[in-house]
């Protein structure tokens, strides 16, 4: 069976928040994966980029980002914190629901529609929650079922015949694939095709 775009973000907020609820009294100053902002910092992250993408939708700019910035409070304890990629999954996700297919709103990496700030959303959950992941040695790697959908979205050129989550990771600059080396720069395509 094949998941709405809503129903990936949810699954993807209740994903990435149980893999993270593991490492929770870990070390969350230290830095996630490869990228030079902490666990912590990587979390609020997340929140900033989904809340955004529903923001986007429900405002739908042609030319600018949304003003409404969110953040997960710096002080909380980090199960509290969590609470937020579930919070912001969830805004996304009815956001989506309730978005006509002809919307579209402004992103730096093209127009988009809901199910592309929808993919957009399940990529920051599940790619950055690796990256927190990492930071926390936490073994984790997002599912096929949510990174084949992503690719499929935002990635056009990718390479096919591997492993979802491989290629996905591959996408964002993450990981190798057989015979391709780790890119360095790299961006999604937003636009709808």
């Amino acid at each position: 069976m094949t998941l709405s775009w809503s129903d990936l973000v949810r699954t993807a907020a209740d994903e990435s928040t149980a893999v993270l609820e593991k490492g929770a009294d870990r070390n969350w100053a230290r830095k996630a994966g490869d990228l030079d902002w902490s666990g912590r910092e990587t979390l609020s992250h997340i929140a900033l980029g989904v809340v955004g993408y529903a923001g986007l939708l429900i405002a739908r700019p042609t030319d600018r980002y949304i003003t409404l910035f969110s953040s997960i409070d710096s002080h909380a304890p980090v199960p509290a914190a969590l609470e937020g990629i579930r919070i912001a999954g969830t805004l996304l996700a009815n956001t989506v629901d309730n978005t006509p297919s002809d919307v579209r709103a402004w992103h730096p990496y093209g127009h988009s529609d809901a199910a592309g700030f929808a993919a957009m959303g399940v990529l920051e959950m599940v790619v950055h929650s690796r990256d927190i992941a990492r930071g926390l040695d936490i073994d984790w790697t997002p599912s096929g079922e949510l990174s084949a959908p992503v690719v499929k979205r935002l990635f056009p050129d990718a390479p096919t015949g591997h492993d979802p989550a491989a290629t996905l990771l591959w996408c964002t600059g993450r990981a190798e694939l057989p015979g391709l080396p780790r890119q360095s720069g790299w961006r999604w395509y937003g636009e709808v095709r």
